[in-house]
């Protein structure tokens, strides 16, 4: 499913294409023919991004029980130079691009025993480094829609830490850090429009995939008075991942008015049919969006020395939204959206490490749960300015300022660790409600904004923010207990990625339909606080109130469709 989120750009591709045909069916007004923009030459520019990875571990151990895989969101920021050369309508291209990268992921790993050895794998890339070949076909009268292909090779720097898990006090905690580049390959599809003779903007999707080295794993304890010796993991990942590039092409007048809107060297239009200008003074945009989308939280208790992991994923949900923007005459503009969401399905993995329970030493326990009663909520309030604009595009930074909230019970209880002694209060249907999960979290948002229309009535919009501060506060309520209690957690630091691409037809010069991705994470700095095992009766005194180390992080992703109305 989330490959399908962050592959807007080559759906956007066909949509275009698709688009090209019925431009091409209209009659022309004369029979003049056109002159074709020419795509030849040099350019460089800049790019944001962001999107989805994940790192998979394999286990030495045997077949693990659960984990070995950890998601990684991804921000980018970065550069890119290259070359194109035109034959009629086909382009054929070169291009390097050099990326920095924001990232955090975490899991459980290497879990093939409970009594044998489980530990936390981490990962973090912070380089990307590709060098594709491109092959595209120009579109539109003059051919300023260039859709295209692209492949090659890639590298990318990666860090983590594979960490053993708390099993008991007198195990020792070891663990190993790996640092590592590697070449792997990407493919992926875009969509650029030029937006002047020296400037264009481009969509693009990008799927990149790499192996690692040989991986060392710590040595870890082993029940009864024994060690496990460090042995090999062979870690792997791929990304996928959505772009918002800005070139400059060589050679170019940049200040070359009202380009898009007249064709060059005074050609007539070959078709009757006007795009669909954006104004040039005050707009009001106002719509709404249905929104499916699946959600991750986790939470862990203990910092390095793991205690304790609530991992809820698989929640599949839906939600409706309102969106607006408003554009002034000077570039300034405003725009936010509201949803509110619900979710009746997913699941809980509740792991424990080191547990005593009832004077029996359990090294490892995982128990899973329903998941029921979900609501989410959410918002977005951005401030920006189009630094390049015309009656028919639009680029702009913007600063805001995100929330997500999100709530759900858990119900029924079912051990699939290995060890058979921990606890577990299986409730015959699986419907008793056994506790619940609030989650509140907050983030500034930095991003940049592109919107521009393709040939006659087609549009596209995409939005990359980087989150580089973030809030959390959160209450874990445990309620099949003899004494029911809550865990409060709080966090901040950290950081996060948005990002959302829509495609959107004019059915009218002002009511427009349209397709769309998301994709939201965010996570705390590793050393946020959990204050657990608080009472929840009236009149009692809490069970125990200490502060603990944790760390948060969710997910939620999806696709929506969206109508709207364009108040000019």
């Amino acid at each position: 499913m989330r490959s399908g989120v962050l592959s807007w750009g080559a759906a956007t591709a066909a949509l275009v294409a698709g688009g090209a045909v019925n431009s091409a069916d209209l009659k022309p007004a004369v029979n003049v023919p056109p002159v074709l923009w020419s795509w030849t030459g040099g350019y460089f520019g800049a790019h944001v991004g962001g999107g989805y990875g994940r790192s998979s571990f394999s286990d030495p151990y045997g077949p693990s029980i659960y984990g070995d895989v950890v998601d990684t969101p991804v921000f980018l920021l970065g550069g890119q130079v290259g070359y194109n050369w035109q034959k009629d309508r086909w382009v054929f291209g070169v291009e390097v691009d050099a990326s920095g990268a924001a990232s955090d992921g975490t899991n459980t790993c290497l879990a093939a025993s409970g009594s044998v050895v489980s530990a936390t794998c981490n990962a973090s890339p912070n380089v990307f480094i590709t060098g594709t070949g491109r092959l595209g076909y120009a579109f539109g009268p003059q051919g300023h829609t260039l859709m295209y292909l692209k492949g090659g090779v890639g590298w990318h720097h990666t860090q983590g830490d594979v960490v053993n898990n708390h099993e008991f006090s007198w195990a020792p905690q070891n663990a190993t850090h790996f640092e590592y580049g590697r070449v792997g390959g990407t493919i992926g599809a875009g969509v650029e429009q030029a937006i002047t003779p020296a400037w264009s903007v481009g969509l693009e999707y990008e799927y990149l995939w790499f192996g690692g080295p040989s991986v060392a794993t710590p040595p870890t304890a082993r029940f009864p008075l024994a060690t496990v010796p460090a042995n090999i993991t062979h870690p792997s990942s791929s990304y996928h991942i959505g772009k918002i590039a800005l070139n400059y092409h060589f050679g170019a007048d940049p200040r070359t008015p009202r380009w898009f809107d007249t064709p060059p060297y005074g050609a007539t239009p070959t078709v009757r049919a006007s795009p669909i200008a954006f104004t040039r003074g005050w707009s009001l945009e106002s719509g709404t969006r249905l929104w499916l989308s699946r959600g991750r939280f986790q939470w862990g208790a203990g910092g390095d020395d793991l205690l304790s992991r609530l991992t809820y994923h698989k929640l599949d949900g839906i939600s409706g939204e309102l969106f607006e923007r408003v554009d002034s005459p000077w570039g300034i503009f405003l725009k936010g959206n509201i949803g509110l969401g619900h979710f009746n399905n997913g699941h809980m993995n509740d792991e424990d490490w080191g547990m005593n329970y009832h004077d029996n030493l359990i090294a490892y326990s995982n128990t899973t749960s329903g998941q029921t009663n979900g609501r989410f909520m959410y918002y977005t309030a951005d401030a920006g300015y189009d630094f390049l604009r015309g009656t028919t595009f639009k680029v702009g930074g913007f600063m805001g300022w995100t929330y997500y909230g999100q709530n759900s019970d858990t119900t029924g209880c079912a051990q699939i660790g290995s060890s058979s002694r921990s606890p577990c209060r299986q409730v015959v249907g699986g419907k008793t409600i056994m506790g619940s999960q609030d989650t509140d979290w907050n983030a500034l948002r930095i991003g940049l904004s592109a919107e521009t229309t393709l040939l006659d009535r087609w549009r596209v919009t995409a939005d990359v923010a980087y989150l580089p501060w973030t809030d959390f506060q959160g209450r874990d309520n445990h309620l099949l207990r003899d004494l029911t209690f809550f865990s409060d957690q709080r966090g901040s630091g950290g950081g996060g990625v948005q990002v959302e691409g829509t495609l959107s037809y004019f059915l009218t010069n002002n009511f427009s339909v349209g397709v769309g991705a998301r994709y939201w994470a965010m996570w705390t700095a590793k050393h946020s606080d959990i204050l657990p095992n608080q009472a929840q009766s009236e009149g009692s005194s809490p069970v125990a109130l200490w502060v603990l180390p944790a760390n948060y992080r969710m997910e939620r992703w999806g696709t929506f469709l969206q109508a709207s109305y364009k108040f000019d």
